[in-house]
C-alpha cells in the first residue's frame, strides 16, 4: 500500500512540474504590463513584442526595438519563442524571425526607431510603396540596430 501511496505521490509531483514549466507565451496585458527593456507600460497593439525563454520565462516590450537592444545586451538564455506585433492587425503577434520589418519615418513607434513588423511580406511591401522607407529581414534588423 506505501509503494502505490509513493508512486502515486512521485507521479503527480512530475505531472505539477511538467505543467508549471510550460514554454508559452503569455498575453501582453496592454495598459498594465511593463517593458523590460526600457521599464514604460505597454499600451500600443502594433509596436509590442515578446520572447520567451526555453524555461518559460516571459519577456515583454512596448516596442520591436527594445526587444532587439534587449537581446543585444542580454543573450544568457536561450530563447524558445518571439514574437512581433502585426502593424497591420493591432492586438495579433507573429513569429519575429519570419515577420518583414519596415522603418519609416511615416509610422511612428513608441521609442522612435519608426519599426514596425509585419506577418505578410507584401504588406510591409505595400506599406512602403505608400509611405516608402526601408524593408528589413529580422537578422539585417537585429544587425542595423546593433550597428547604432
Amino acid at each position: 500500500m506505501n509503494t502505490k501511496l509513493l508512486k502515486l505521490f512521485i507521479g503527480t509531483i512530475v505531472f505539477l512540474l511538467t505543467i508549471s514549466c510550460k514554454v508559452a507565451p503569455e498575453a501582453i496585458e496592454y495598459g498594465k504590463d511593463q517593458c523590460s527593456f526600457c521599464k514604460m507600460n505597454i499600451v500600443d497593439q502594433t509596436h509590442s513584442a515578446q520572447f520567451v525563454t526555453a524555461k518559460g520565462k516571459q519577456f515583454k516590450f512596448d516596442a520591436i526595438e527594445c526587444m532587439v537592444n534587449y537581446l543585444d545586451e542580454n543573450i544568457e538564455e536561450k530563447i524558445a519563442i518571439s514574437l512581433v506585433a502585426d502593424y497591420a492587425n493591432p492586438g495579433e503577434m507573429t513569429e519575429a524571425e519570419i515577420a518583414t520589418y519596415l522603418i519609416t519615418p511615416a509610422i511612428k513607434s513608441p521609442m522612435g526607431a519608426n519599426l514596425s513588423a509585419f506577418s505578410a511580406k507584401n504588406t510591409a511591401e505595400e506599406f512602403q510603396e505608400k509611405h516608402s522607407g526601408e524593408i528589413f529581414t529580422w537578422e539585417l534588423l537585429k544587425q542595423k540596430l546593433s550597428d547604432k
